[in-house]
């Protein structure tokens, strides 16, 4: 079936959700002018968030969720793949029932077009291994989760369509707001971790990666103990690795049954579910499946284990065996509070190699044979610490309870990727790491002068034609080579299947798939850069003629003079970056991720921006020369975005347009 069809025990109709985009902000993004306000004041040595509650999963802890999870498959004769990941990723345990389906497809429906299939693009209709999808879910309820919000890969579904919220009746509204999150936590990564087999200090750090990256596929929900997220489950069962077109009516999903079935004792708290988080107007969902309807459950896993199935290897993610959880912010799980040494505010959590070092310690640019001048450590930590100071004033969009403090992963590369720093909040959502890279290196990229070069660089044959695509669309034919400042918005503006973004009946962007091509896995330049890395991924997990793994490099652009890829981790397409300057020469960019889309720009912006303020050498992209210049020749002439800042954003003053005139 062409995307998951309701199940025969739940086919009620709910009523539609709100259409009415409200919206989390609405700062201009050509403001009229207004005096520069001074930077945040200096961070005291107080902290400000609350400290992750130190908690795991315990090897009994998943034998319990794999054997109420099986219980529930047997009650539904459907045998599946069960996957539980702790919080930062690791697999902890892959359990395949007899009969299940071994193989899965990437679903190539097109929701737009009443039913009509499109010939497949980029990761659409693949066939791969079903640990693939399963592993993909558990991980994508993990990173998306945190102590303030619980989501799970139905929520994910409802945040990456071409409109949001997706349903038959939501034509002309705009893309989902995590829109191309999906492809993060690649598998080509150079942030995210690998499995290792022997073991030692950095075996279990985080975060890891997702074979697919993250799923939208119903059937992978968070997994929580004392109000603390530990890890998640993911199942595999019908072979249709798809999304949810319609979020008007309730799916009886047997895959999402079998997960709430596995989360049962370790469910999160009611009040922090996604059903009770609001985005532009809309409830987010969390799951269809409800408690009531779950078969009695069962918890013997001596009972199940080698009699209706068998715990199973996976190529790169597990040897086969159960194993415990990390608990997450100590020095055995990567992420930790950083030493005064290495951040000065207390509140700070940094990414570290299990051995007591930081992965990404405050450095210099690498890139002064093409800028002149680069980012000095000075300059790096002055963003990376007015960032922080912002974020932790600002207004949680996805945290509850309401007027929680916003928790974000910030990350600052030079022209070239490479990573300056980066910091997050203690209890960020974990997938903000990886996407807040994206985020800062894409923004840098495309502002850079060798853009169009790389792309018309890459050895695939369309690669090429997305440059020439944007100057036709843009009516300029120099466009990508330095002359225009692009953050995340404005790329995003441009990889939209409708341009202006959700409008019914318009072009697509240059960057994306036409709409009769589109879906959640085929969105174009994204999923182009990364396609083959993927493809060579599946083919390793299948251990086909024992064949190698992907380069922990994404795409396939010529290198960077440092011999790294600029675009090491993929692309994002959602907002929340900006280009840094000294003056007029581009120096670097900065990354964030983890709230709102909204609160995610502010805090590039004017993380940057203080910076500026305060070290009085580098700072935002010149007026003149940001993406929202740009006209783009589309009826009447539409204008691209910058940033986009929520109005009244932080809980310590009533300033309602913080980003006004800068």
């Amino acid at each position: 079936m062409p995307f998951k069809a309701a199940f025969h025990r739940t086919t009620a109709i709910v009523s539609a959700l709100s259409l009415t985009l409200a919206g989390c902000g609405g700062g201009s993004s050509s403001p009229a002018p207004s005096p520069t306000p001074a930077p945040s004041p200096s961070a005291t040595a107080a902290k400000v968030f609350d400290a992750p509650i130190q908690a795991s999963l315990t090897v009994a802890d998943v034998q319990q969720v794999m054997a109420q999870a099986v219980s529930e498959a047997q009650a539904l004769n459907l045998p599946a793949i069960i996957a539980v990941t702790d919080r930062v990723g690791n697999v902890l345990g892959v359990f395949r029932m007899n009969g299940a389906r071994t193989r899965m497809k990437t679903s190539k429906y097109n929701t737009e077009l009443n039913g009509a299939i499109a010939t497949p693009v980029d990761a659409q209709d693949l066939d791969v291994e079903a640990t693939m999808g399963a592993i993909s879910k558990a991980v994508t309820g993990a990173y998306l989760s945190s102590s303030g919000n619980a989501f799970s890969t139905r929520t994910a579904s409802e945040i990456v369509q071409q409109h949001f919220p997706p349903a038959p009746v939501t034509p002309g509204l705009e893309s989902g707001p995590l829109f191309g999150v999906q492809f993060s936590q690649l598998p080509c990564s150079d942030l995210n971790t690998r499995f290792l087999s022997g073991g030692g200090p950095a075996a279990l750090i985080g975060p890891k990666r997702a074979p697919l990256g993250l799923a939208a596929d119903s059937g992978g929900l968070p997994l929580y103990k004392n109000g603390a997220i530990v890890g998640a489950i993911g199942v595999m069962a019908d072979g249709d690795y798809a999304f949810d077109p319609d979020v008007t009516n309730v799916d009886g999903d047997p895959e999402e049954f079998i997960a709430l079935a596995g989360i049962q004792g370790f469910a999160p708290d009611p009040s922090i579910t996604a059903d009770k988080i609001t985005v532009d107007g809309s409830t987010l969902r969390f799951s269809d499946a409800r408690v009531e309807g779950l078969a009695p459950l069962k918890t013997d896993f001596a009972a199940i284990n080698n009699v209706v199935g068998t715990l199973i290897p996976v190529n790169g993610y597990t040897a086969g065996a159960i194993i415990a959880g990390t608990t997450y912010g100590t020095e055995a799980s990567g992420l930790r509070y950083a030493t005064p040494a290495e951040f000065s505010i207390p509140d700070a959590f940094v990414l570290t190699d299990g051995s007591g070092n930081d992965r990404y310690p405050i450095r210099a640019g690498t890139d002064g044979a093409d800028v002149g001048t680069p980012l000095t450590a000075a300059e790096t930590r002055a963003v990376l610490e007015e960032a922080f100071k912002i974020m932790s004033r600002a207004r949680a969009q996805i945290r509850r309870p309401v007027d929680s403090r916003a928790q974000v992963s910030i990350s600052v590369v030079d022209t070239y990727g490479t990573v300056l720093g980066l910091v997050r909040g203690p209890d960020a959502p974990i997938f903000g790491i990886d996407v807040s890279l994206q985020k800062a290196r894409t923004a840098a990229f495309f502002s850079n002068k060798v853009a169009a070069a790389q792309l018309q660089g890459d050895p695939d044959g369309e690669i090429p034609q997305f440059v020439q695509r944007v100057r036709d669309f843009l009516g300029d034919q120099t466009a990508l080579t330095g002359k225009i400042a692009f953050g995340d918005r404005s790329g995003g503006n441009l990889s939209r299947p409708y341009f202006p973004d959700g409008q019914v009946g318009t072009a697509n962007g240059p960057l994306s798939r036409p709409i009769n091509q589109f879906n959640p896995f085929g969105v174009g330049l994204q999923v182009a850069l990364v396609k083959s890395n993927l493809l060579q991924h599946a083919v390793f997990v299948e251990g086909a003629l024992k064949a190698a793994d992907t380069a922990q490099q994404c795409t396939q652009v010529p290198d960077a003079p440092n011999g790294k890829k600029r675009l090491a981790n993929g692309i994002q397409i959602f907002p929340g970056s900006v280009p840094i300057y000294r003056g007029t020469t581009l120096v670097g960019a900065i990354g964030i991720s983890g709230d709102g889309i909204d609160q995610d720009d502010m805090i590039s912006f004017l993380g940057a921006n203080n910076a500026g303020v305060r070290v009085g050498s580098i700072g935002n992209a010149p007026k003149d020369i940001r993406a929202d210049t740009i006209v783009v020749p589309v009826a009447q002439g539409v204008r691209l975005r910058y940033v986009n800042c929520p109005f009244a954003p932080f809980l310590d003053t009533s300033e309602q347009n913080a980003c006004e005139g800068l």
